[in-house]
């Protein structure tokens, strides 16, 4: 009887997720036609799947659709810094993002104008699905946007300049960017998430970590900066290999730190911080043995397909 009632709410979830899924690609299919940026990846189903990780329940069904077009945003972002734009370019994005109006418009090059009004006005639509009292939340996204704007932008001058960051200031960036990456339901998370608590930074870590040592793994982007394993190789006379073991080991401790401070946040936190241990969780799946399943989405294909059209799977 238990595991006919747990199969049936399987699949009224699921019912549920293809439903948002379907809303979702009509957004992005409008969305990825609009940009017209041939060099972006087009993952998303890979994002919703990574949302879905974070939050699944039926009363997240809001937060997922917000968070799954924050992401997918970010990501087209995230391809225009490290694949496409010139640093002047990035420079002149990074201006228009913190500015946040639609008259900076013009002061972007042709191709990006389109992702520019479109990135306005998804957060505009999202803003305005919401009830009076939950609007703040669009602004807290706003500012994690913006932060990781500026961040990207570190890194695209780092790259052209030829620079060669210290770990720290390579890692320490992301924790605080990072922070702000998953939509929380009061004032009070996201304003204990603005302010970077352990929990949130060792996140950060994990996924700075996790990312560039499949960066190690797959090879980067030739616009990439150096990224946490070299600069650790770098500063310690090691190998490349010695140095992705050694982030590893410090991706491990990063997860102790996650589990220990949840131990001790309180109640009212709680909530928050369990969405933050779920984001770290998935990105142990996108990024499981070395692999980056968002970029190369094959990996995640059986994983997606299980989930969605045929059943559980284990991972």
């Amino acid at each position: 009887m238990a595991t006919g009632s747990l199969q049936l709410d399987f699949e009224l979830v699921r019912a549920l997720h293809l439903k948002e899924l379907r809303a979702l690609s009509l957004w992005w299919k409008e969305v990825y036609g609009n940009v017209k940026l041939s060099y972006a990846r087009d993952r998303l189903v890979e994002n919703y799947f990574w949302t879905c990780g974070v939050f699944h329940e039926e009363e997240y069904s809001r937060a997922r659709m917000l968070f799954a077009k924050t992401f997918g945003m970010l990501s087209l972002m995230d391809d225009a810094y490290d694949v496409y734009a010139t640093p002047e370019e990035c420079h002149v994005l990074n201006e228009a993002i913190q500015r946040w109006d639609e008259s900076a418009v013009t002061t972007l090059p042709e191709y990006m104008r389109m992702f520019y009004i479109n990135l306005l006005k998804t957060f505009q639509e999202s803003e305005d699905s919401l009830l009076p009292d939950e609007k703040y939340r669009v602004s807290y996204a706003k500012k994690a946007f913006k932060l990781s704007c500026k961040y990207y932008q570190d890194e695209a001058k780092w790259s052209s300049e030829k620079y060669a960051p210290s770990f720290q200031e390579h890692v320490e960036p992301w924790c605080c960017s990072w922070a702000r990456a998953t939509w929380r339901p009061t004032r009070e998370a996201f304003d204990w998430a603005i302010g970077v608590p352990a929990v949130v930074a060792a996140s950060g870590e994990v996924a700075r970590f996790l990312n560039d040592i499949a960066s190690y793994r797959k090879g980067k982007n030739r616009k990439d900066a150096a990224s946490s394993v070299e600069c650790y190789a770098r500063e310690r006379g090691v190998s490349g290999e010695e140095a992705a073991a050694a982030i590893a080991g410090m991706a491990e401790h990063a997860w102790r730190t996650i589990n220990r401070s949840c131990m001790e946040v309180g109640d009212a936190l709680l909530p928050a911080a369990r969405l933050v241990v779920n984001l770290t969780k998935t990105l142990e799946v996108i990024y499981l043995d070395g692999r980056d399943a968002y970029t190369f989405a094959g990996d995640l294909r059986d994983l997606v397909v299980s989930l969605f059209l045929n059943g559980p799977a284990a991972v």
